[in-house]
């Protein structure tokens, strides 16, 4: 779409203001629901949105990674006879038509099988003077990185809850005395978001 230029005729078209996607993202099989609102430009590329999922569930990025859209994957490059996956680097939101897609799939740390639904609830205009990506609302705390997977991220929790026991002190040990698995820190994921532009 052509931008209306200085000078321009009547019969210029003026370019549509960029939309902000409001996306709704939930840890696939997490009991109780780990989940995150984030609000996205749609010139985002989708390597950044996976740069967003990793700080908003507070992961380190240590594992591949890859969006799927119906028979599409996008994400670090891979060409093999039964898979391939294009560079995320080279597609926007805007490219995947999410106007009308109603949901997609994030899997992280493929031997782990970590699955992320992201819904996609609406399309908002820009909120002038707030920085995007932003997380909007979530809760709890994301599983913490190279835990074991779902299964083994639900033993942790219930371990938690039995710090007279030695799995308890364990699993408490391993993790650190600052995880709250109750706690979704929105001001935190927030500023850790802002230096992703930097």
């Amino acid at each position: 779409m052509i931008g209306l230029q200085e000078g321009a005729g009547k019969g210029a078209k003026k370019k549509a203001p960029e939309r902000v996607f409001s996306l709704h993202l939930t840890v696939v099989g997490s009991e109780p629901r780990v989940w995150r609102r984030l609000l996205v430009r749609e010139s985002m590329w989708l390597s950044r949105l996976h740069d967003s999922i990793q700080v908003a569930f507070d992961w380190f990025d240590y594992q591949t990674h890859a969006f799927n859209l119906d028979d599409l994957r996008f994400g670090n490059p891979l060409k093999r006879d039964d898979l391939i996956i294009e560079d995320d680097r080279d597609v926007s939101l805007a490219d995947l038509d999410l106007e009308h897609r109603a949901r997609f799939t994030y899997g992280y740390h493929f031997s782990e099988g970590w699955q992320v639904e992201i819904k996609v609830e609406k399309s908002i205009p820009v909120e002038k003077g707030l920085r995007y990506p932003h997380c909007a609302a979530g809760e709890r705390a994301g599983p913490p990185e190279d835990c074991g997977g779902l299964e083994a991220f639900h033993d942790m929790l219930a371990c938690l809850k039995e710090t007279d026991t030695e799995l308890g002190r364990e699993w408490r040990e391993w993790i650190g005395p600052d995880y709250d698995p109750a706690a979704c820190d929105l001001s935190k994921i927030n500023q850790s978001l802002k230096r992703l532009n930097k």
